[in-house]
């Protein structure tokens, strides 16, 4: 009988602990990524240069690349400044601007690499693709899975306690955006891939079911884990579809509807979870993602981010449009402008209740 399998893209080390930074340059060489530390590092012109102060001492044969946003030319002038030097890999150490932009510059010279996170914003840490500005708004382009992750638990608690909540969203939404999924699959056929699907899910649930908060150690490694587990999900399927559905396509409706007053994604995508889950009928699943989301500090309803009701009412009318082709509960239920009026006066109702 033959035996069956499947290669899974996938970091070669995951390191999520207090202390992870400064052991940075002997993961590489253990791991064979960088023995002689040959490194082009790309970091932030603000919070990355206090990180700059702590590695480069450890890191005296890598060369320092400033980034100054999270847009296509900037990806591509970093790749442009990085080619033909002999480099054994990248390091983006920062957020999610500078990691994409280091994918992505990384992808185009052929070259690893390795991402060093200083926040847990969202579930990019460790995905297939790199999310960066250009003129015509924002472009999602496939790249690599990084080799390596690296997570310092002391820098993330550097980090603005925003920046952790907004991941604890982008986390809990893979579980409406697996169910959106399903839909697709009982109605149009879509085929499901139940590894990516498991571990997406498995990562939202951890976070949604863990007691602890952004001040402990053990919900912070639970969240990081989370990160990664669904970056890697993405790369099982070749997409996005495990932690992206209806609760992405609000999100990326506000960002362009409202694109000077949007809040961070994570706070946007758990907002349009909890709806979501309400919408598909699943009101105890919707009451518990809103008292889990609250608990965190994050918004359940749109005037906690700045945003009226007839606001929210024209962006979840204008979200299917953001992902065409992808099927959601939206484009299931293709709700009018008062349907939706209702259905987020009912939402509103239920978790107050």
């Amino acid at each position: 009988m033959p035996v069956l399998t499947r290669l899974i893209p996938s970091p070669v080390v995951v390191d999520i602990r207090p202390g992870a930074l400064e052991d940075l340059p002997g993961l590489l060489a253990d791991q064979r990524i960088s023995s002689g530390g040959r490194l082009a590092v790309a970091t932030s012109n603000g919070s990355g240069q206090v990180l700059r102060e702590r590695l480069a001492p450890l890191l005296p044969d890598a060369d320092w690349y400033e980034v100054a946003g999270g847009t296509i030319d900037a990806a591509v002038g970093l790749a442009d400044e990085i080619r033909g030097k002999r480099y054994d890999a990248v390091v983006g150490l920062g957020g999610g601007k500078i990691i994409d932009v280091a994918k992505y510059a990384s992808a185009r010279v052929g070259l690893p690499l390795v991402a060093v996170a200083t926040n847990l914003a969202h579930d990019g840490l460790c995905s297939p693709v790199a999310t960066l500005d250009n003129d015509n708004g924002r472009g999602s382009y496939g790249v690599p899975t990084p080799i390596a992750v690296v997570i310092d638990l002391e820098v993330i608690r550097e980090a603005p306690v925003r920046f952790v909540r907004a991941g604890i969203g982008d986390t809990v939404s893979n579980i409406s955006a697996i169910a959106d999924w399903e839909l697709s699959h009982r109605v149009s056929g879509e085929k499901v891939d139940g590894l990516a699907a498991a571990m997406a899910r498995t990562a939202g649930e951890s976070v949604l079911r863990h007691p602890g908060g952004a001040g402990d150690d053990g919900f912070l490694t639970v969240l990081a884990e989370g990160l990664v587990l669904t970056g890697i999900a993405m790369s099982i399927s070749g997409d996005t579809r495990p932690s992206s559905g209806a609760c992405h396509e609000i999100s990326h409706a506000f960002d362009l509807l409202y694109p000077k007053r949007c809040a961070l994604h994570g706070e946007q995508v758990g907002l349009g979870a909890a709806f979501a889950m309400h919408l598909r009928g699943a009101r105890e699943e919707s009451a518990l993602f809103a008292e889990v989301l609250g608990r965190h500090g994050l918004p359940v309803l749109p005037g906690e981010i700045g945003f009226s009701v007839e606001e929210f009412v024209r962006a979840v009318e204008y979200a299917p449009q953001t992902r065409p082709g992808r099927f959601t509960i939206l484009e299931h239920l293709d709700l009018s402008t008062d349907q939706i009026r209702d259905a987020y006066a009912d939402y509103a109702k239920t978790i107050r209740s």
